[in-house]
């Protein structure tokens, strides 16, 4: 990468609401003067966006049915939304998404989830996504995609403030400025765009998620009723029973649901045998950087995995993880992960995310909020069949009933090794575990073509504003 050498002014710092010494924040307005594409005539997005003052949904029992949008919900640059739930209960108040145009999250934006709601369907939603009205003169289409190009993503990450958890102030958002384009001109490009977006629709029809193709290849193993687990789970009210009411934790909530689900669903109709987590694997916890410490972006020898870090696809994204002090790593270092060791996220909205450590990662230190699961006996299991074990829907629905119903949820290390899962023998793990990785990597091939061809409507939308810079200059 090379090393760019700029000067800028106090006087900079001082024109603006936040302090913000940071070289790609000042950078981005000293010297790029706020402009993502330069061009002679430009217009804030303040001009463009007006944010919606959300309603909010308090914690607890919902009246009705609602339909809940996370970031991990948010399809990065597709303006789509996936795997949406219905639920009936919150742990945390939520904001209410019906009046706006477009969706932008204020944690971690340059990521591109964001979204158009022209439709106006209603959601409920964590406070950290914002929704706009989007101004009559510009196309909500053209600014989705002028908004999610990569060079836009790119300076929106320059913005970013915060220690773990980054964020772009929508101050900041608003004061970038964006090139002025006619709207009949917007509409043209939207017209060329639109082929594209239908290929790309096309090519989802058959995109599966690692989920959906891992819960498919143990029902057929195993003759698992997902669908009707499915079901049960969306209903409203449940009845338990005296019978089920005495259980080793003596539970009343929803957990009762979810085993309910879990036995009647998932383990009774295999026909199979189970075994204990606690047979399998030892549990051993992350550990908090110490009081004051935090992580940081400068490289060292130190990475630390953070929940961030992994994707409910089971995947680590490599590229985003940050760097500890030798100090801090040396405060705890006996809190790593291996490779081949299962990292299982313990805490919060997050709670159930497991990935596989990949060598990459091997000997690094791991957050407080992840379990780390080492298997004990590797030659009658395979750690790659414990994890697909731990990311169908025969562990979601124990951990569901494991996690409690708090406004964080929690899911204790005992209680991991009382998650069950199907035990056989070695020949036949390796079976479900090729036929699973057959299936991801018929799913890579089509993901590249979808990429491909998004990135094609970057090209047309950088074309049209460098076009429009030289028609002006």
């Amino acid at each position: 990468m090379a090393l760019t050498n700029f000067t800028t002014d106090f006087s900079c710092i001082g024109e603006q609401e936040f302090l913000r010494p940071n070289v790609g924040y000042r950078y981005f307005f000293d010297i790029q003067e706020s402009e993502v594409y330069p061009a002679s005539k430009t217009i804030r997005l303040k001009y463009v966006l007006q944010e919606i003052k959300n309603s909010k949904v308090s914690k607890g029992e919902l009246d009705d049915f609602e339909t809940l949008v996370d970031l991990g919900n948010i399809e990065r640059r597709y303006n789509n939304l996936i795997n949406l739930e219905e639920v009936s209960e919150i742990g945390s108040d939520k904001a209410i998404l019906q009046d706006g145009d477009i969706v932008i999250p204020k944690m971690q934006p340059q990521m591109g989830n964001i979204f158009l709601n022209l439709e106006h369907r209603r959601y409920i939603a964590s406070t950290e996504l914002l929704e706009y009205k989007i101004n009559e003169g510009h196309n909500p289409i053209f600014l989705y995609y002028l908004v999610t190009s990569s060079k836009f993503l790119s300076d929106l990450g320059k913005l970013e403030s915060g220690k773990t958890h980054r964020r772009v102030n929508p101050t900041d958002l608003l004061k970038i400025k964006i090139p002025i384009i006619e709207k009949e001109r917007q509409n043209i490009i939207v017209k060329e765009i639109e082929p594209i977006q239908a290929c790309i629709s096309e090519l989802k029809k058959n995109v599966i998620s690692p989920q959906g193709i891992i819960d498919k290849v143990f029902a057929k193993h195993f003759g698992f009723d997902i669908e009707n687990a499915d079901k049960k789970k969306k209903e409203l009210v449940h009845y338990a029973s005296l019978e089920d009411l005495a259980n080793e934790e003596l539970k009343f909530d929803i957990s009762l649901k979810y085993r309910h689900i879990f036995l009647n669903y998932i383990k009774n109709p295999s026909n199979i045998e189970w075994i204990e987590l606690r047979k399998l694997v030892d549990v051993k916890g992350g550990k908090r950087l110490p009081k004051g410490q935090n992580i940081t972006e400068e490289e060292t020898d130190y990475k630390y995995i953070r929940v961030d870090d992994l994707s409910w696809s089971g995947v680590f994204d490599l590229e985003n993880i940050k760097y500890i002090s030798e100090e801090n790593h040396n405060a705890i270092k006996n809190y790593i992960a291996k490779e081949n060791d299962i990292l299982l996220t313990i805490v919060g909205a997050t709670v159930g995310k497991c990935g596989l450590m990949p060598v990459e990662l091997d000997g690094e230190n791991i957050t407080e909020n992840f379990a780390r699961l080492i298997i004990k006996d590797k030659d009658n299991y395979l750690p790659e069949y414990v994890n697909y074990c731990l990311q169908s829907k025969t562990s979601v629905y124990q951990i569901d009933e494991y996690k409690g119903r708090g406004s964080q949820g929690k899911l204790a290390l005992f209680r991991i090794k009382k998650i069950k899962m199907p035990n056989i023998n070695k020949t036949q793990q390796q079976e479900i575990v090729d036929e699973i990785k057959a299936e991801l990597d018929k799913q890579e091939l089509l993901k590249q073509q979808i990429t491909t061809a998004r990135n094609k409507i970057d090209d047309i939308i950088e074309d049209v504003i460098k076009c429009q810079i030289q028609c002006n200059g």
